[in-house]
């Protein structure tokens, strides 16, 4: 198994990659910028891109779906209830980005669905909150937290959609809930460190502790 941490664009945003050498397959998520890296580094461990998998709505996670897209033929999933939001991101945020809108998922998932990509499966877990669909996709010994959990904070929730409430509880029962070594991989750089644990978040998170 090869799992890969990218900081890409101009907005600290890490994006991963999930692969499996037995069938030399992988997939991306939240590949937001700097998509001819991220494949380049598929291609040179000779891995075909499957999937992008998107943690949530936002255009700093999606701006890069259209490019990989086009560029591979990777399926886009995304949680169901962050699907028309994908569409939706008004022109003056787009134009600050200086993205466009990607084009619509192929796939939507809901809660505990499983992602496969060879023979490495991700179990969804929905994290309302940051935004309706917010997700996190769980693995033994490891889960992607997107803009759900950072290191040592949490994804805002002044956003239309967004509620602090259920960032909270989403966070206490469905994450903090994991087994306290599991790895927390985030989706910016935002913290002292690019990863942590869950135990760690749930002693010292600036917001949410246990």
């Amino acid at each position: 198994m090869i799992i890969r941490q990218y900081e890409v664009g101009n907005f600290n945003i890490f994006s991963y990659m999930v692969g499996d050498e037995e069938s030399g397959e992988c997939l991306f998520i939240d590949p937001a910028s700097q998509c001819e890296q991220l494949m380049r580094e598929a291609d040179s461990r000779g891995l075909s891109i499957q999937y992008i998998v998107n943690t949530h709505c936002h255009i700093d996670h999606v701006m890069g779906n259209r490019e990989m897209v086009e560029k591979t033929g990777a399926k886009t999933i995304i949680y169901a209830a962050d699907a028309n939001g994908m569409q939706d991101t008004p022109p003056d945020i787009l134009a600050m980005f200086q993205a466009e809108n990607p084009p619509p998922p192929d796939i939507l998932v809901k809660d505990g669905d499983l992602i496969r990509v060879g023979n490495i499966k991700l179990e969804v877990i929905h994290t309302p909150g940051h935004t309706p669909g917010g997700m996190c996709l769980y693995m033994d010994g490891m889960v992607f937290t997107g803009d759900t959990l950072f290191v040592g904070s949490v994804g805002r929730t002044d956003f239309p959609g967004s509620s602090h409430q259920d960032l909270v509880h989403s966070i206490r029962t469905r994450l903090y809930t994991l087994p306290e070594d599991t790895v927390v991989f985030p989706g910016h750089n935002y913290g002292y460190t690019p990863t942590s644990t869950i135990g760690q978040e749930m002693r010292s998170n600036g917001v949410v502790r246990a």
